[in-house]
């Protein structure tokens, strides 16, 4: 007999996914507002990626960590919950914190705990869906994430935008960040907080042995379950040594100093290697690059999809305020009105876009029948490369809504079509570090983007913050091509079959 999960209600999968709208609140907050704050705390344009790095580099370290205890514990608030909790009561705390900051170097630290604290309610999440659903529910529950992610995004990004026209306060002092963007990050607090708690409180979780009873604990046709010996310590060399030689060209050349964190990418997987190599197979670190090493084919084909991907809607994330403030409202001084006018209709744009996506989030499921995944994924993200190279020519900053169109189909694509595409790959018993190893290839093109960003704006793109969403486009265009080349899910190739 078949040992499947029981189907689950409309109302308790939007139990299970509501804590995502807090979750995205503080993402949106962060990703909308961050840079403002650091040019109204003394940045210059050209440091502003550099201090983005914490976003990157604590996903980086926080997921898959995070994802490796939570497959192994066990506690009267479940597997994942603990989590959620924990991470959301140290996000709301930097949340009311960072808009206070007296000092630049006060905002970037707090900014690693906001991300870090993120990181650790959202990674689980992740895995709660795979938790608790069966196949066939999988989708309905990425696309009800996707769809808590539109709607908390839509709120705290139009958020300093509203405050100003109930007449809170726009602009303020040298050094001074408005009362619009503090009081959003009073509220985003506040909403974070009060919906995790609502899934910690009203969901619950399979014990482990029940879990791993299901007839989805392994993917299908995937062997029996057995932990892959760590990589060997000589495949690491290579790595070890590529590395230490860019970090040398750097320092000859006199390179930007940013070019650092590239060259240190390399040389971190390096390390890691050697390090885990040494350490008893069953610790921590070694089966974090166990895993990696012997990661399911389709995470290594969707891997190269979102490394473009993300890389651009990074480029989008830091430089669309400085973009539509001197672009569109002819002003690069975070101090006057034109500057913080043109930051809040940012504000409005983002909103905008997960709105869109929202919408889209709708339509995709649609698409995918017709298309298939790999196409429907290659369309929205040419549709999202779209949007970002028209800011360049559009003049109308009321226009730049048209954009985001494109922009909300592509990221309502790539928050669901990448673990549709990934979904049936996935054990149960590794559930929660497989999410957190495929957040590399999310984190890493952010790393890439923060050291190179710069460099290019100053460099390449003679200051003009615009063609850096240019670049960005093009960047999703290519890993839209990319996405053709993973393989074909299971349901298609049966369904394509004679």
């Amino acid at each position: 007999m078949r040992n499947t999960k029981p189907p689950l209600s409309f109302w308790q999968i939007w139990n299970m996914c509501f804590g995502f709208l807090g979750i995205q609140f503080g993402f949106a907050l962060q990703n909308a507002n961050v840079s403002r704050i650091f040019q109204t705390l003394g940045a210059d344009m050209e440091q502003v990626p550099g201090l983005w790095i914490a976003a990157p580099l604590t996903g980086l370290l926080v997921q898959p960590v995070i994802g490796y205890f939570s497959d192994r514990t066990w506690t009267r608030l479940g597997r994942r919950r603990p989590y959620f909790l924990w991470g959301a009561i140290f996000s709301t705390a930097a949340l009311l914190v960072m808009p206070n900051s007296p000092e630049l170097w006060i905002a970037a630290g707090t900014l690693w705990v906001l991300d870090a604290s993120l990181n650790v309610s959202m990674e689980p999440f992740r895995a709660f869906v795979g938790d608790q659903l069966a196949p066939p529910q999988r989708p309905t529950g990425y696309a009800m994430q996707g769809f808590f992610i539109g709607v908390g995004s839509v709120i705290a990004s139009a958020l300093p935008f509203v405050l100003a026209k109930f007449g809170v306060a726009n602009t303020a002092g040298p050094g001074e960040v408005p009362d619009t963007v503090r009081y959003a990050f009073y509220f985003g607090g506040a909403v974070l907080l009060l919906s995790v708690l609502w899934t910690v409180l009203r969901t619950r979780e399979y014990p482990p042995d029940v879990l791993h009873a299901f007839d989805d604990a392994e993917p299908l046709g995937a062997l029996p379950a057995a932990d892959a010996p760590p990589p060997r310590a000589s495949g690491g060399l290579p790595w070890l040594i590529a590395g230490v030689a860019g970090m040398a060209l750097v320092y000859v050349l006199g390179w930007d100093r940013m070019l650092y964190v590239l060259a240190g990418l390399p040389l971190a997987y390096g390390a890691l290697r050697l390090i885990a190599a040494r350490m008893a197979p069953q610790r921590m670190l070694p089966t974090i690059a166990a895993d990696l090493h012997a990661m399911p084919p389709a995470m290594r084909q969707l891997a190269v999809v979102q490394f473009f991907s993300w890389f651009g809607l990074f480029a989008m994330w830091i430089y669309t305020t400085a973009a539509v403030a001197q672009t569109h409202y002819g002003s690069s001084d975070p101090q006057s009105a034109a500057y913080n006018e043109g930051a809040n209709w940012v504000g409005v744009l983002f909103a905008a876009y997960n709105g869109f996506a929202a919408l889209a989030a709708i339509v995709i499921p649609w698409m995918a029948r017709r298309l298939g995944l790999r196409l429907t994924h290659l369309v929205n993200l040419l549709l999202g490369g779209a949007g970002l190279v028209s800011i360049a020519f559009i003049r109308d900053p009321q226009w730049l809504l048209l954009s985001m169109v494109g922009v909300g189909f592509a990221w309502a694509s790539i928050l669901s079509l990448p673990y549709a595409l990934l979904s049936d790959s996935l054990p149960a018993h590794k559930m929660g570090v497989y999410m957190g190893i495929f957040n590399f290839f999310i984190v890493i093109p952010q790393l890439v983007a923060v050291s190179t960003l710069g460099v290019l704006l100053g460099r390449v793109f003679d200051g003009d913050p615009v063609r850096v969403l240019m670049l960005g486009g093009a960047s999703l265009a290519i890993g839209g091509l990319f996405a053709l080349r993973v393989a074909r899910p299971r349901a298609e190739r049966a369904t394509a079959a004679p």
